[in-house]
């Protein structure tokens, strides 16, 4: 029942997605209504597959890279209606709904078969850790969506494109906003997340710390927002900076999340 209803998730993020661009090359009511009643019609779906994958597997479905995949997916698309939502631009959604998709398509690569829970996994600190994690992942995602537009926007100015595309997108304040917003957001979880992690490691390995390639990866992340968070607040980075670290940090994100566990095993890495 779970396996139908992941493939059902993504058929309607795939429609989703389809409107979404459908609308930033003709942007008629209609289509960006659909699109924001699909978008959400996926999410309840996903919720549903997550709650399901939940009985089934009796414990909450994050402990392998199919389920946290899907799980961060999730994550992406509930915080992006939350900011698509707060600022009404559904745009946005044409940026954000493919990670979501993309997230997804990668998900259905790995094994989803339901294994014994790790000893170590046994805690109470991997629903607190791992979702956390995932929203603060989420939020860079939406950011990563605003940073892109800002950058195009940006270029159409330089070379004087005023017309087309153009005008379909919002304005450099508006995507900067979203962009400081959706860190100030992400940032301070991601912290609870790595301090979470810690307290974690501390019960289920006897450290704290030590230097496993998602702790040290996870660590880079860290200093990569807080150096954007810095420079947002002492310095005054916003705009085209601020919208080129963005960029950066969600593919260094990414790499923290995938890349270290199909790269770099540890204790941290599964599959």
């Amino acid at each position: 029942m779970s396996a139908s209803l992941f493939y059902i998730t993504f058929g309607i993020y795939l429609a989703a997605t389809a409107c979404y661009m459908i609308y930033l090359a003709k942007p008629l009511a209609q289509t960006g209504k659909l699109a924001r009643w699909l978008i959400t019609g996926g999410l309840a779906a996903h919720v549903l597959f997550t709650l399901l994958r939940y009985f089934e597997a009796g414990h909450t479905p994050i402990t392998n890279l199919h389920e946290s995949l899907s799980f961060f997916s999730m994550a992406v698309v509930a915080v992006f209606i939350y900011f698509e939502r707060k600022f009404k631009i559904i745009v946005l959604g044409s940026f954000v709904t493919p990670v979501a998709l993309l997230l997804m398509l990668v998900s259905s690569l790995f094994p989803s078969v339901i294994s014994p829970l790790n000893p170590a996994l046994k805690s109470k600190w991997l629903v607190i850790h791992t979702v956390v994690a995932f929203l603060g992942y989420a939020s860079f995602a939406v950011a990563f969506g605003a940073a892109i537009i800002y950058l195009m926007q940006e270029r159409f100015l330089k070379q004087r494109k005023i017309s087309g595309l153009f005008q379909r997108l919002p304005s450099l304040d508006t995507l900067d906003d979203i962009n400081y917003r959706c860190l100030t957001f992400g940032f301070p979880l991601l912290t609870v997340a790595i301090i979470s992690g810690a307290i974690w490691a501390e019960t289920a390995w006897g450290t704290y710390w030590s230097w496993d390639p998602k702790e040290t990866w996870s660590l880079i992340t860290w200093f990569v927002y807080a150096a954007l968070l810095h420079g947002r607040l002492t310095t005054g980075w916003r705009g085209k900076k601020a919208a080129i670290l963005a960029v950066i940090g969600f593919f260094v994100m990414l790499f923290t999340f995938l890349g270290v566990n199909l790269l770099m095993p540890g204790l941290h890495s599964y599959k």
